[in-house]
């Protein structure tokens, strides 16, 4: 109870600094953080481990990979490459149809491609289309958000829905077939908030439309300083993937060190810089466009590595086990996975380990459950899936990386991102549940 009552006082606190005081959320993350950790009675070497290892970690594994993808997104945009393919998507689906576009390309890009990195790469594209149209800024970026998060939680190769099949012994084939049915599913709600509710929302958006270099780049330059990175990203999840026996060969070792994420955008903005018809100042100068990305993606960063600190010190102080140890006892089939995952996301703020630590919780318990034959542990997968996109909020670094890099205020991420999670979750719950009680 006093985890939960620290959480409560904490996350009080955050929003009342940074939306009645103004306090910039980098600091008011760490004060929050600090603070929990103090309510909750950890030790002191708790939370300096919290402090140094959350920052530390979350920034090792996307610091990175937010600036090389605020570089590409700062190149193309400046060069004119991301006008050359909004103006191609336009003339293709239309501009009544960029929600359905954003919404499509970010599912199909968070299966091999981390969230934070899909929308790195994919809010300059989503801000130049919204504006091309006259569509709401924060409705397709909405799109966006919730076309990323499905893949995200239920879609292997991604690594938290096939550790989670791994870990409860599900087949990874009928995962990956029932997830991206009850995923594509579930995007239909989603869809009609994007379109309905958050197209309302009034979020400014600057683009600059036109091209600094005075000619618009090849559409072909343009497209591979997106698609190359995205190709070795997913070239090396296919070689990876457990039934391919990718042996040990020297091609092997090379897709796997390009098609790591933080090198394959790095080779991304080498691509990019093909684009101005000169390398000058402009270009490489701390106030040119270089400069701009640096000064783009610094908040962005030290607000995630803070949401790091956050997460860690909830992690640290146990209250997993706490939130577990409320479900003990509970005999509620699917609903048990679902609501202990759900619970595991809200409180420290990644899907993965939610994913991860639901599926390590639920094993031994399936047969009490009733969930221990094929068919129903692929339906586990999901409901844990489903459990951990509800919901995102502050401690999670993903509606930090959105709503700093779009322009949103706190109450905006809200109405956007934790909203939309939401919905999301539940409805692909609501799906799941049926197809049980018609095929189990």
């Amino acid at each position: 109870m006093t985890y939960l009552i620290a959480l409560l006082i904490s996350l009080t606190l955050l929003v009342l600094g940074i939306v009645k005081f103004k306090v910039h959320p980098f600091f008011m993350l760490l004060i929050t953080a600090l603070s929990y950790g103090l309510i909750a009675g950890m030790s002191t070497a708790q939370i300096l481990d919290a402090v140094n290892n959350g920052f530390g970690d979350i920034l090792g594994k996307i610091g990175l990979i937010i600036l090389f993808g605020v570089t590409i997104g700062t190149i193309l945009e400046k060069s004119g490459g991301a006008l050359a393919i909004a103006n191609r998507i336009l003339k293709m689906i239309g501009k009544k149809s960029i929600h359905l576009a954003m919404m499509l390309t970010g599912y199909f890009l968070s299966i091999p491609v981390f969230a934070d990195s899909a929308l790195m790469m994919m809010n300059p594209l989503n801000k130049m289309l919204s504006s091309k149209a006259g569509v709401s800024f924060a409705g397709t970026t909405a799109a966006l958000a919730m076309g990323l998060t499905a893949s995200h939680v239920m879609v292997p190769p991604t690594p938290g829905p096939i550790a989670a099949a791994g870990i409860l012994g599900a087949n990874l084939g009928d995962v990956i077939i029932w997830g991206i049915l009850v995923s594509g599913l579930s995007l239909f709600t989603c869809y009609w908030y994007a379109t309905r509710i958050t197209s309302k929302i009034n979020l400014p958006v600057e683009v600059n439309i036109t091209v600094e270099t005075g000619e618009e780049p090849k559409l072909w330059k343009s497209i591979l300083a997106v698609l190359i990175p995205l190709i070795l990203i997913l070239v090396k999840s296919v070689l990876e993937y457990p039934s391919i026996n990718a042996g040990s060969s020297p091609w092997l070792n090379i897709f796997t060190f390009l098609g790591t994420p933080v090198i394959a955008l790095f080779v991304g903005v080498l691509l990019a810089l093909t684009l101005p018809k000169k390398l000058d100042e402009k270009v490489f100068s701390s106030k040119g466009w270089i400069g701009e990305s640096l000064r783009v993606a610094a908040p962005i960063i030290l607000i995630t590595g803070a949401g790091g600190i956050f997460g860690k010190m909830l992690q640290n102080s146990g209250i997993a086990e706490v939130v577990t140890g409320s479900f003990s006892g509970m005999k509620w089939g699917l609903f048990f996975p679902f609501l202990l995952a759900a619970s595991l996301k809200t409180t420290q703020g990644s899907s993965t380990v939610a994913l991860v630590t639901t599926a390590s919780i639920c094993a031994p318990l399936m047969p009490a459950l009733g969930l221990d034959d094929p068919f129903m542990q692929t339906m586990t997968v999901l409901a844990i899936g489903a459990g951990a996109s509800v919901a995102s909020h502050v401690n999670d670094s993903f509606f930090w990386v959105l709503t700093q890099l779009t322009g949103m205020n706190i109450k905006q991420g809200y109405q956007v991102q934790t909203a939309g999670t939401f919905i999301f979750g539940t409805t692909a719950m609501f799906l799941i549940f049926i197809i049980t009680q018609i095929l189990a």
